[in-house]
């Protein structure tokens, strides 16, 4: 079995034009592979394809940097599974920097 998803991915955190060239919203269509897409794999690929610059600004280790809250589709990904959530056709993933300068 092939997993294939188009899912929607928003990236609301500081540096953020820097990291992914100035775009927040992203339609991603994620390749086929044989085994269901995840969140640990999702980060993966935005790392690959999406990130531009500075990685260590949002990932630390396979997962997202202290600080930034992670939402799929509208829930706390804490709720979810975290890392281990698989993702559906259609999702909606949001990261949020809930760090602020002052």
């Amino acid at each position: 079995l092939q997993w294939k998803l188009c899912i929607f991915v928003e990236i609301l955190v500081g540096g953020a034009e820097l990291l992914f060239d100035g775009v927040k919203k992203h339609q991603v269509t994620l390749p086929c592979q044989p085994e269901p897409w995840d969140i640990r794999n999702l980060l993966k690929w935005i790392k690959q394809n999406l990130l531009k610059e500075r990685p260590e600004l949002f990932l630390q280790g396979e997962s997202v940097r202290p600080g930034i809250l992670v939402l799929i589709n509208e829930a706390d990904w804490e709720l979810m599974g975290e890392l281990d959530y698989k993702l559906q056709d259609q999702d909606n993933v949001l990261f949020i920097s809930t760090l602020h300068g002052g």
